[in-house]
């Protein structure tokens, strides 16, 4: 069984019960919903329309909103775009008005923008295809030379070298756009150009202010981000190792070291982590990927992240069901190399919690004692991925009642959630009912030996002090 989870972005591609039904069938665990495109009511259907998909298939698809946040850009050409040569004098001009942009001077969108600049300083716009050398700044006017040109158009992104732009963390669209979350019931809500612990403090008490109780995850995408690493990671519940903001405000020379730095924090510290960002890029139009690509989404698998995450590929591309079918090939090839279980095992001084000693103790001993399969019993989640930051071959149910904590644990790797209530209630009835449903639904073999985790009091959140080695009765 695939152990990488598969993310795909939602988008006009992928608006038909059809195409979801196909992405559902190709290997889609998690769909994601971008508040940077579209509007509210495009946002209800299609969670609307995943939410459905995913009962027309029995299985639990997690939905995953990321905020647009203060992300910098510039403002409108008159001729929608120009270009821009090396050598050229170019101003960036927070007092142009808003649609008169021309090759010699253009309005932004951020009005802080020259206080936070100063002469050497290096801008990166469109992603950094556009470098732009800060020579002076006079007023509301940033003066630049063209270090590298090229076309440039409306809107583009901007971002300085290094970090530090001193924008808010929350506009006021993305005030508005965690109530919608919360309305939604989604299940993970992303936080853009994400600084420090803090941000993510005020964005969970926002969300819960609002009656949401999504997980949150943390967008690497700041160079000042990898300052605070430590205590973003703590904060959040999982991070996302967003590379394209990130690799400007860095450098691509850069990225390769800092995406494994990421990874290595987040497993230190129990959070999930998801890899994003052209991962499969060339699919938007192609149907098959190249041999850059093959390999960035293994080396990303053998790494250990959780997750894979696909954005324009599957929101506007040409194939978004091969584009999932393609990944998933990926993943599951990169699994099978026998190395990567023995790679991540956790070596940790102090339990801070039984559920923690129970799932650590567990995948030791499941390594040893030759068991087919794992099954956490669980109400919120955390003891099947506290199992799953230790990488191995084996599957690990995560048996829960709650639809939203089977959605939730559909981001863990490793972990395959299974929506169950109980109607038994004693000790041995319990163990015996959901070895009798997983033998049902064909994910364990009768006689087949299993490791079970649960809590003495069923329905109770953060119980977990029990681990049993069991074995499934004949059909």
């Amino acid at each position: 069984m695939r152990q990488t989870k598969i993310v795909a972005t939602l988008g006009p591609a992928t608006d038909s019960p059809e195409v979801l039904d196909a992405l559902i069938e190709a290997g889609l665990d998690v769909a994601r919903v971008n508040f940077s495109h579209g509007d509210p009511d495009q946002h209800r259907q299609r969670v609307q329309m995943v939410r459905e998909a995913a009962a027309r298939h029995g299985l639990p698809i997690g939905i995953l909103s990321d905020l647009q946040g203060p992300k910098i850009r510039l403002d409108r050409f008159i001729d929608a775009s120009v270009d821009l040569k090396e050598g050229d004098a170019f101003i960036l001009d927070v007092d142009h008005p808003s649609d008169a942009g021309t090759a010699k001077r253009v309005g932004v969108t951020y009005k802080k923008l020259p206080g936070d600049l100063s002469a050497g300083d290096t801008l990166l716009l469109d992603d950094g295809n556009i470098v732009l050398a800060v020579t002076k700044i006079d007023g509301g006017a940033v003066h630049t030379i063209v270090v590298t040109g090229g076309p440039l158009s409306d809107s583009k992104g901007l971002n300085r070298r290094g970090g530090g732009l001193s924008a808010a963390i929350f506009t006021d669209k993305d005030l508005s756009d965690i109530k919608l979350a919360a309305e939604l019931d989604i299940d993970y809500l992303a936080i853009s150009f994400a600084r420090n612990a803090a941000d993510i403090e005020q964005a969970r008490r926002l969300l819960h202010n609002a009656g949401g109780k999504a997980a949150i995850m943390a967008k690497i995408e700041r160079a000042e981000a990898l300052d605070n690493l430590e205590e973003i990671v703590i904060a959040s519940d999982a991070v996302m190792v967003a590379r394209g903001d990130l690799g400007v405000e860095v450098g691509n020379a850069e990225l390769p070291g800092v995406q494994k730095r990421i990874f290595r924090a987040a497993r230190r510290c129990n959070c999930v982590t998801v890899t994003a960002t052209q991962m499969m890029q060339s699919m938007i139009e192609a149907s098959m990927p190249t041999r850059a690509e093959v390999l960035d989404v293994a080396n990303a698998v053998l790494d250990g992240t959780d997750a894979v995450m696909l954005s324009a590929e599957t929101a506007v591309g040409k194939h978004p069901a091969k584009v999932v079918d393609a990944m998933r090939r990926i993943c599951e090839g990169a699994e099978r190399q026998g190395d990567i279980s023995n790679t991540y095992q956790r070596d940790v001084e102090k339990f801070d919690t039984a559920e923690e000693a129970i799932a650590t103790a567990t995948m030791f001993t499941a390594h040893r004692f030759g068991v087919s399969a794992i099954i956490a019993l669980t109400e919120s989640g955390n003891t099947a991925r506290w199992m799953s930051r230790e990488l191995q071959d084996l599957p690990i149910y995560a048996v829960t009642p709650l639809a939203s904590t089977a959605r939730r644990c559909s981001l863990f790797r490793g972990v395959h959630p299974v929506n169950h209530t109980l109607t038994k209630t004693d000790d041995l009835g319990v163990d015996q009912e959901v070895l009798d449903e997983l033998k049902r639904r064909n994910l364990i073999n009768p006689g087949a030996r299993v490791m079970m985790t649960k809590g003495d009091r069923t329905g109770v959140s953060g119980g977990t002090n029990t681990m049993k080695i069991l074995k499934a009765g004949g059909a």
